[in-house]
């Protein structure tokens, strides 16, 4: 009897494995579209995220284009040492905390609010025609929002000051002075990209059971009380798990914006690491340094990301 239970349940083995093999092998036939689609966002991260990642070497090495990054002479920590002796470098860092910080208290809940109002308007031709203006900027370039943002509030010849000179005598220097600067910086990334950060707060929202909002109205709830029980409640996951993503960038300072709104009046507030890794690494030739810079960054990054996700836990809420 052993025998033959035993007999009977190592001939279902291979029955099970070929079983499996073959619903894997019609499986990957069913997909062979998808991977296809994939294939090229795969290939991007592969050659420009994960294969120059083996180029960090030399930010322990005095590299040089001669040498290689195998050839250069290794020199330990001494890049980094180099960096944070240097009070350019501490100033450059504070400031890509600080504008970062400033950015995700500011314009983190943008995108929330407008979502939310698109989401209560019931005139679909309305509705259609506010989304394409606040997603259009977008599509544009730094380069064309940057154009907009100085043709508007240059001081000789933007139309801003073209009005206020008519009527206070004088134009006001909004791109020469930090906080007008500054505002005008954040104002002017909150517009470009708030209409696109929406879309992902309009599709949690279409996944919240509207018999909830029938419910609430049928107990007596207004909008506002509607909003703060059932439609924060419901998006609350990809608040979070936002949240947690913007905090992993919190050094991480867009180049393009900074590059074509900064001037050297305000050079104190608006250099930045992405700034300073493009003209000491790349202008001067300074690899090695800006590399450890980069390191820097990253590792900021990383234990940001991983602090916020972890606080995010503690309310069933985290990343992973």
């Amino acid at each position: 009897m052993e025998l033959a239970v035993r007999s009977s349940l190592t001939d279902s083995v291979p029955q099970s494995n070929k079983w499996l093999k073959a619903s894997t092998v019609k499986l990957i036939k069913q997909n062979i579209p998808l991977m296809i689609m994939f294939l090229p966002g795969l290939l991007f991260y592969i050659i420009f995220k994960y294969a120059p990642m083996g180029g960090i070497i030399i930010a322990f090495k005095d590299f040089n284009l001669r040498d290689g990054i195998f050839g250069s002479p290794w020199v330990g920590m001494d890049n980094f040492m180099q960096l944070f002796n240097q009070a350019q470098s501490l100033q450059i860092i504070r400031n890509s905390f600080m504008i970062s910080i400033l950015g995700i208290v500011v314009g983190f809940p943008v995108p929330i609010i407008l979502a939310i109002m698109l989401n209560e308007v019931r005139k679909m031709w309305f509705k259609r025609v506010v989304q394409t203006f606040v997603y259009l900027p977008h599509f544009l370039s730094w380069v064309i929002v940057g154009g907009i943002v100085l043709s508007l509030f240059a001081l000789e010849s933007g139309t801003i000051n073209r009005w206020l000179e008519g009527f206070l005598g004088e134009p006001y220097p909004f791109m020469y002075e930090k906080v007008s600067w500054l505002i005008i910086y954040l104002g002017s990334g909150i517009w470009k990209e708030m209409g696109f950060a929406a879309i992902i707060y309009l599709a949690a929202l279409a996944g919240i059971d509207p018999h909830l909002y029938e419910a609430g109205s049928i107990d007596g709830a207004n909008k506002w009380q509607q909003m703060r029980h059932i439609t924060i409640p419901g998006i609350s996951t990809t608040i979070i798990l936002l949240l947690i993503l913007s905090v992993g960038k919190v050094m991480d300072v867009g180049f393009d914006q900074i590059y074509n709104l900064q001037n050297a009046v305000v050079s104190d507030v608006a250099n930045v690491i992405s700034l300073y890794i493009y003209q000491i690494g790349i202008l001067r030739g300074q690899y090695s340094l800006t590399a450890a810079m980069g390191i820097f960054e990253n590792l900021v990054g990383l234990v940001l990301i991983l602090s916020a996700n972890y606080f995010a836990r503690k309310f069933n809420q985290g990343l992973w």
